[in-house]
């Protein structure tokens, strides 16, 4: 395991293997077991994007991985004025031994990978977000128990976490519907490979019979970084693909509801199925923290 780019890289057994490792490195922090498997490590962490979950859950899960995490704002960075990636990459390559990178534009985490020499992670682009999914994935495995087998239904966007959500569940033996506009549907690499799943993988516009007997509904905000300035035709767009109470009649009477945060109330979700769904939503914003970890220790030990 060379990088972490998107889950289309990984096949079904490394996905849980990652899951598994994550669970013990819950369990001793839990446990007050110290595990400091990256002593001497540092990550030099680039944000393109502001971030409170990816900033935080790196930074801490370095420090009590015994590393040292290195805050890169790319506005401070050469490549703010305009040095070329691959610069950057083999430069940085000279000092750290890892780097996350929370941007736009998958090329970059891809360019950064082929001209550097260290382990690269993708804390989000526009087209996937990896680490968010193992920590879902980490999340329905504490409440479900198995994850082979569980229906996920996804609401809202076709962006980056219906992309990695769509890939990271059908590769884990989940089944995965999705419930999006037509002029809003995940990347067409990620249909292309969801087709090979056959009737494991649908996607329509009818959100009632994406959540029909699901063990866990997601969503996600209507209008993602970057997109601030499409806000009110977002809203027109979605409307009606929201998580409220009505929807959650057709999905399994103990299913689960996950959101990657920040939620906008009232918009993907209303307040009463959100607070109604809080301990699964916040332990899903905590298992960033040890899923994350899992992928340092796989990349960087």
């Amino acid at each position: 395991m060379k990088h972490f780019l998107t889950l289309l890289d990984y096949t079904g057994e490394e996905i849980l293997e990652l899951l598994n490792l994550a669970d013990q490195l819950k369990y001793e922090l839990k446990h007050g077991i110290p595990h400091p498997h990256l002593q001497g490590k540092t990550l030099g962490m680039i944000f393109q994007k502001s971030s409170t979950r990816t900033r935080v859950s790196f930074e801490t899960g370095m420090v009590q991985l015994g590393g040292y995490p290195l805050v890169l704002n790319a506005n401070e960075l050469q490549m703010g004025r305009g040095e070329p990636i691959q610069d950057t990459a083999r430069v940085l390559s000279r000092y750290i031994d890892g780097i996350m990178i929370r941007t736009y534009a998958q090329k970059d985490v891809e360019d950064l990978a082929k001209y550097g020499s260290i382990p690269i992670i993708n804390g989000l682009t526009d087209f996937a977000h990896p680490c968010q999914i193992l920590a879902d994935l980490m999340t329905i495995r504490e409440y479900k128990g198995d994850l082979d087998g569980l229906k996920m239904c996804y609401i809202g966007d076709g962006n980056n976490m219906a992309n990695s959500l769509i890939v990271g569940g059908l590769k884990t033996g989940m089944q995965v519907s999705i419930a999006t506009p037509d002029d809003y549907r995940p990347d067409p690499k990620v249909l292309e490979f969801a087709a090979g799943y056959g009737d494991k993988f649908t996607l329509t516009n009818d959100i009632f019979a994406a959540a029909a007997d699901a063990d866990v509904v997601i969503t996600d905000v209507w209008a993602s970084m970057g997109q601030e300035g499409e806000a009110e035709k977002r809203k027109v767009a979605f409307k009606g693909y929201q998580i409220n109470a009505e929807l959650m009649q057709k999905a399994k009477g103990d299913a689960m509801v996950l959101h990657c945060l920040p939620a906008h109330r009232e918009e993907e979700i209303t307040a009463e199925v959100f607070e109604a769904h809080a301990n699964e939503i916040f332990d899903e914003a905590e298992n960033r923290l040890h899923a994350q970890k899992a992928i340092l220790v796989k990349l960087l030990k």
